[in-house]
């Protein structure tokens, strides 16, 4: 069977969002439109085989576990068909990069599996929307792409990259010092780097969520101390992320908290606050690292670990 098709799997957000207003950009309800409407807005989309399937509407602030399995399991599904080339899912870009890390830890599929979305409403008077949709199905389609993907204002973005960096403009994502994956222009796509080939974790992600560990994020602040550390331990916490000042820095006080939790048996992970790069290095005593991925992701990352009985490594 040929490969013709691009699935898109919708689960709400901005880029199918409404407002009351063609100008306002900001006061509008996240996931009002169906993803089989989205393509309605972008005639281009008529040279491709879609077949759209609808999971949740919701602002992505408000994912859960829940969605992400169902959303893994979606997509390995369609995966598995001879006849689909690849995925696009139309989501909110608040925790977009959350999703696409979870993805590619759980699947690290040998098709394109590319999240797009916007910062503006479908009813925005020029909503980014609609271009970052046509372009995300352009590399969903393309032969030899690989990976979870983020596509959004021209750049191809991997899932271990892929960051928020800022809250209103339209180019609100970035890889950092890495550099996006690749370009598209006028509906050519030119690679910058090679596609992600990682390999998945065993596929524990499918036990009933109620069965996954509890994962928390703290930050390390001046005043910090260990109150919230105890706090968490106490709510079950098995394991903790703490978003620690320039290159991983602790309080020395929270540190303290936290050695005590890992010598409990909690997992612990360090990354950095900073919107650009991540922790480099480390002194030999230091809490374990979590190298490039922001807070968000070390958290997704630590709850996947736990899950396969890995915990937090070195």
């Amino acid at each position: 069977m040929a490969v013709s098709h691009v699935v898109l799997l919708g689960t709400g957000g901005t880029i199918a969002g409404q407002a009351g207003r063609a100008d306002d950009n900001v006061g509008y309800t996240a996931g009002q439109i169906g993803v089989a409407q989205l393509p309605a807005a972008v005639p281009a989309l008529s040279r491709f085989s879609l077949q759209a399937e609808q999971l949740v509407q919701l602002d992505s602030k408000d994912m859960t576990h829940a969605v992400w399995q169902q959303l893994a399991l979606a997509v390995e599904r369609h995966l598995a068909r001879p006849d689909v080339a690849g995925i696009v899912i139309t989501h909110g870009t608040d925790t977009l990069e959350e999703t696409a890390w979870f993805l590619q830890r759980t699947l690290a599929p040998s098709k394109p599996v590319v999240l797009t979305a916007a910062m503006r409403p479908a009813t925005a008077l020029l909503a980014d929307g609609p271009q970052n949709l046509l372009d995300a199905v352009t590399v969903a389609a393309r032969p030899g792409v690989s990976g979870v993907l983020a596509v959004l204002a021209g750049r191809v973005h991997g899932a271990l990259d892929v960051r928020k960096w800022h809250g209103y403009r339209v180019d609100a994502f970035s890889s950092g010092d890495a550099g996006p994956l690749a370009l598209i222009e006028e509906g050519v796509l030119k690679p910058l780097r090679p596609w992600p080939t990682d390999e998945a974790l065993p596929a524990r992600w499918q036990a009933p969520v109620a069965e996954w560990p509890r994962v928390e994020i703290l930050a390390s602040h001046a005043g910090s101390d260990g109150t919230l550390v105890e706090a968490l331990l106490g709510l079950g916490c098995r394991g903790l992320v703490v978003q620690g000042t320039g290159n991983g820095t602790v309080h020395q006080s929270l540190e303290l908290a936290l050695c005590k939790a890992v010598a409990q048996g909690v997992a612990v992970l360090r990354a950095s606050r900073c919107l650009g790069g991540g922790v480099v290095g480390a002194p030999a005593d230091a809490l374990p690292s979590a190298a490039e991925l922001t807070p968000a992701k070390a958290r997704v990352e630590l709850l996947l670990r736990l899950l396969v009985g890995e915990g937090a490594g070195a």
